[in-house]
Parts: structure tokens; sequence; C-alpha cells
């Protein structure tokens, strides 16, 4: 049942060279992508991706190979582990060198030995080993459409609907490529024909064969597969984030805690377009400049996965579209398609035009209150002369009473000064008559 497939180091050699694309090749077909419809340049994008896996696990079997070269390569398997003896060149005690398990399968995995992937499963390593992309071997045999290494594994009880970082399953990666005899055996094995990455992507949004795709929409159509389905589907993750979120808002929670990766839950919903987790976590007044560890913004991340009504979102809430990353990138400068480029230097315009709108207004606010409180300072001088003159009115007719004093005459009668009687005159006069 097993059958053992050793590839030799120059067929390792050139499948290296194969995969691996020189700086000069990427920059001279910089001008083809950029003419390349979008769903072309995703694809040319995530076989990139593909790519670039190979490559660094071909330099993990490489560097194992190596150390395997260096003296006698016996395997002990402890646990999650296996351990390699090298015995020195002087023959002393040798040296133990630990590997993890995942390591060591998906290394087995990349190089279709099959033998050694069979030995390690009958061992007792997972089948799910994943490396710190998740990516598992068989993610790794979807991609290199090895259908034995597939059924091997599944036979050892893999999970058919693994898991990479991206959320990217073995039936993603062969829909992607467009592997259709994988794409049968992993659809009769239970494959979730609608798992959801984190670009909101199912398998078959993402297969370009003709044939691949027409037998994975007919056998969604087999199974009841309905468009409204799709679209509830599509949206479960992002209701459920945003249930989790109203939760943690309502028992006063962080709404801006970040994860291992520095990422804040608006980075998240950025990415993925989740409009309405960005629309309540923008109504929760949560940081719009908030940058993980690559220094990438929410809108960085909105304009890399072209999310523009997100990118719009964010903008208006006063988001910096100039912001750079730790390799001094603008979310323009990242981002792949050329009409969301376009958008986003019309929306540095219009936020240019709204501060500038709004230094206009603060300035003319500044000018009224100075006109206020001029015109007040004015009104009071009013008044307070106003006051002023009537308080010397007062003053003057109290001096003019003082004025007109009385005397007494040698008769001993008293007599006023010819401007008017005194009270006390008069009460004089009376007495005397009196």
């Amino acid at each position: 049942m097993v059958k053992g497939i050793l590839v030799n180091r120059k067929a390792d050699d050139a499948h290296k060279a194969q995969l691996k694309m020189e700086h000069a090749d990427l920059v001279a077909e910089m001008q083809t992508v950029e003419n390349l419809p979008t769903h072309e340049r995703l694809q040319l994008a995530r076989l990139r991706r593909t790519q670039q896996l190979k490559v660094a696990r071909q330099k993990e079997k490489e560097w194992l190979k190596l150390q395997r070269a260096k003296g006698n390569a016996t395997s002990a398997l402890s646990g999650s582990h296996t351990t390699h003896h090298f015995r020195s060149n002087s023959g002393s005690a040798s040296r133990h060198i630990s590997f993890e398990s995942s390591v060591v399968l998906l290394e087995a995995a990349s190089r279709n030995d099959m033998h050694e992937v069979a030995e390690l499963l009958e061992r007792g390593i997972t089948p799910d080993a994943a490396n710190e992309d998740g990516l598992t071997a068989l993610h790794q045999c979807c991609i290199d459409n090895n259908i034995e290494m597939l059924r091997l594994l599944l036979e050892y009880g893999a999970n058919v609907d693994a898991q990479d970082s991206d959320k990217w399953t073995p039936l993603h990666a062969a829909a992607t490529c467009g592997h259709l005899e994988l794409v049968r055996i992993l659809i009769d094995h239970g494959a979730n024909l609608l798992a959801v990455n984190t670009d909101g992507n199912m398998p078959y949004d993402l297969c370009d064969d003709e044939n691949t795709l027409d037998y994975i929409e007919a056998e969604m159509s087999k199974r009841g597969v309905t468009q409204e389905l799709i679209d509830e589907t599509r949206s479960s993750t992002e209701r459920q984030m945003l249930k989790d979120l109203m939760e943690v808002a309502r028992t006063g929670g962080d709404l801006e805690e970040p994860d291992y990766q520095g990422a804040t839950p608006l980075h998240i919903a950025a990415a993925n377009g989740y409009v309405r987790v960005v629309e309540f976590l923008l109504e929760m007044h949560v940081n719009v400049d908030a940058v993980d560890k690559d220094m990438w913004s929410p809108v960085h991340a909105a304009a890399c996965w072209g999310h523009l009504e997100v990118l719009e979102m964010l903008a208006q809430c006063g988001a910096d579209l100039n912001a750079k990353n730790k390799d001094d990138e603008t979310p323009s400068d990242i981002c792949e398609d050329p009409e969301i480029r376009e958008r986003i230097e019309q929306l540095k315009t219009e936020q240019e035009s709204k501060r500038l709108a709004e230094a206009q207004r603060r300035r003319v606010r500044r000018s009224q209150s100075n006109n206020t409180r001029a015109q007040s300072v004015r009104r009071t001088s009013l008044r307070d002369k106003t006051l002023t003159t009537k308080k010397d009115a007062v003053e003057e007719a109290r001096l003019r009473l003082q004025a007109q004093e009385v005397f007494i005459a040698p008769d001993g009668t008293t007599h006023a000064d010819t401007n008017g009687i005194s009270s006390s005159s008069n009460t004089t006069t009376n007495n005397h008559h009196s």
C-alpha cells in the first residue's frame, strides 16, 4: 500500500530552481501584473505565496539533510519531537538535536517521501502537525497535486478541513490550483464546500479551472446549497465577531486589545471587510490609527485587501491615509487595485479640504468671539458712563443742598439764602411764634 518515493538531490535542486524567481524577473513582470484583471492578480498572488512557502520548506529540508550527512542519523521518536543523534568527528559522545514533529513531518511531505511520512504516522505523529503558518501536510500535498500522499494522510485521520493562519483549507488550495482529482477526494471525505477564509472566499470563489469549478458547483447544488445559504455563511464570522465585541463593550472590556501580532479588532475587521464591525468600533471611538508590530494601521489592512467601503469609513473618521508601515509604505503603496489607489488619493484631497474648511470655521468663530467681547466692552462702557453721569448728578444735587447754609441774625432769627428755605429755619420760626 505504501509506495516510497525518494527524491534525490538533483531533482530537489531542479525543483528549487523552478520555484525560485529572481528579483529581476519579478521587476520585469510588474508592468504585466498591473494590467491584469483583479481576479487574475489574486490568483497570481496566491501562487506566489505558495511558491514562497515551498521555498521555505525546501530550506528546512536541505538543512535537515545537511545535519543527517554529518553522521549516523538514527531517529527515535519521543512525544511530539524527533531526536537525531549525531557523533562528532572525534568520535566523542554524541549530541542530540530535537526537532518539532511538525517540522519533520512537513519536511518529509514536502519532498513526497511516502515511506518516511508513513513511518512517522505509524509512530504516532499527528497528521495535522502544522508549521508557524498553520500549513499542514494535507495542505502541502494539495498544492503539490500529490494524490497518493493525500490518501495516506486521510487514511491516518488527517483533518480534511484543517485551516492555516489565513483560514485556507486543503480544499481552498486544491481548488485554487485546479487539481480536480484532489478536489474529488476531499469532497468525498466530507470537505466543507462553504469554508470561508480570511478574505471571505469559499473554495469555488478561488477556482479558475473550468472543469474543477463545474464539479464543485455541481456538488454544491447536489447538497442543496443556495445563494441565501452562501451569503449567510459568509457573514457568520462577522456576526459572531460583532456579537463578541458587543459583549466586551457591555462588560467594560478593552475594544482595542491587540493580539500577539499587535493587531486590534479594528485591524482584523478592516482586513476582512467587516463593515458592521468597523461601524460599531468607530461608534465606540476606538483609535483609528492604531498600529500593529509591523506598523500597519487599519487603513493599511483595508487598502491591502481592497475593502473600499471600509477605507472610506476610516477616512471619514480621520484615519491617516499617509501613515507609513515599517517598510515606509503608505496604504496607497500596498494597494494592488488601481481604482482603489485613485480613490485613496481622492479621499486624501477630501480630508485636506475638510481640514482647511474646519480651520476656516475656527478662525471665523474666534473672530466672532473677539467681536462679541469687544461689543460687550463697549456696551459695558456706555452703561458705566450712564451710571457715572447719574451718580455725578446726585452728588451735585447733594452738594448744592449743603451749600444752602442757614445763618442766625442778631435778633436770633434764622435766614436761608435766596435760593430756598431750609426745613430747619421753618422749624425755628414756628417755634419762635409759638
